[in-house]
């Protein structure tokens, strides 16, 4: 099965967790049909960043987040469209070591509770320190505000540096279990009967200013 997650998967600099090397803004924009197996192979990838550090989740399957998120694909290519709010985006690599043009990280975003939450956000690990995962994140925030939400929420792991310290520094503060609704609240129990709270897990929550 496919678990929730919304680590960030981009291993920042320690010194300065705001540096990148890259001076361009990566392009992000909604994930297609063909970028499925550059997607599945980036998620994976992540993936491998929990085990290096310490931390051993159970078998994904990328193409099941997307089933969730956008709807299964009919036999005509097509996907079926859920009634709720979703989407995933992409972000497109820029030129560097021969990459350019390749999903280097994707954002998949779902509504719970009368707000959007970030269901997985994710970098290859091999193309990190270029602000994608940041890049990522404020289109996921400019979509859900698009879409009419007040918030964006999300859970995360308590304490790697690159999961909720990261989010806290870009407007995310913990919401307390008092303020969960239904949805968060069953979004934990899938994540708990998934496997995947082998260390401390928080939610988060950031306002999203109307403009």
């Amino acid at each position: 099965m496919s678990w929730p997650d919304a680590a960030c998967c981009e291993r920042l600099s320690e010194e300065d967790p705001t540096d990148v090397i890259s001076p361009t803004t990566p392009v992000v924009r909604d994930m297609r049909e063909a970028d499925v197996p550059w997607v599945v192979e980036v998620s994976l990838a992540a993936d491998g960043m929990f085990a290096d550090a310490g931390i051993v989740l159970p078998p994904d399957d990328p193409r099941e987040l997307l089933d969730h998120v956008l709807g299964p694909v009919r036999a005509d290519g097509t996907r079926r469209a859920p009634e709720r709010f979703g989407a995933v985006l992409v972000a497109e690599a820029s030129g560097a070591d021969g990459h350019e043009g390749r999903v280097a990280g994707l954002a998949a975003l779902i509504e719970l509770d009368g707000a959007a939450h970030l269901e997985q956000i994710a970098v290859h690990p091999g193309l990190g320190r270029r602000g994608i995962g940041r890049a990522l994140l404020e289109a996921a925030c400019e979509r859900a505000r698009d879409a009419g939400f007040g918030a964006l929420t999300l859970t995360t792991f308590r304490d790697l540096a690159w999961n909720a310290p990261w989010y806290a520094r870009r407007g995310f503060s913990e919401l307390p279990r008092q303020a969960w609704g239904p949805d968060l609240a069953a979004q934990w129990r899938t994540e708990e009967e998934a496997g995947i709270l082998v260390a401390p897990r928080i939610a988060m929550r950031r306002p999203l200013e109307r403009r």
